[in-house]
């Protein structure tokens, strides 16, 4: 049986991170190592551009996330920080699938109340590290309450 507290938060795998991090370093040796000049530029933008993908993922762990209490929160973590929503905040919760790369991918839409103004949220596999689908239930369930 799984722990509830990591069915109530969701972020990117760490081993995708890992592999992300990895990436950016071997690329940066090589954009080291390489005499053409072009190439090193491109190789050193797809290192950056790698390691840039690591720190955001580690900044922003998790990403969402439910708190339980009275009221339940959910929490969004991005780079400036953490935002705090109750379920009277939260407009909408849905799974709209978009077309990216010739294939439909599920995507998580929040729709909240932030200080006044409607805000749309979208989380993808990526950042959420499981099916939209199913963080869609968890939410359900939990904001219900």
């Amino acid at each position: 049986m799984t722990d509830t507290s990591s069915r109530l938060a969701w972020s990117t795998p760490p081993a995708a991170l890992a592999v992300c991090g990895i990436g950016g370093v071997v690329l940066a040796v090589a954009a080291f190592l390489s005499n053409d000049g072009p190439g090193r530029l491109l190789i050193g933008l797809a290192a950056l551009g790698l390691l840039f993908m690591t720190v955001v993922g580690l900044r922003q762990r998790p990403r969402l996330a439910v708190e339980p209490g009275d009221p339940v929160q959910l929490v969004v973590r991005g780079l400036a920080g953490a935002q705090r929503y109750t379920p009277q905040q939260i407009l909408r919760v849905r799974v709209v699938n978009y077309r990216r790369l010739g294939r439909r991918m599920p995507m998580l839409e929040l729709d909240v109340d932030h200080q006044g103004d409607e805000k749309l949220l979208i989380f993808g596999r990526w950042d959420l590290g499981a099916h939209p689908e199913d963080v869609l239930e968890v939410l359900r369930i939990q904001l219900a309450r």
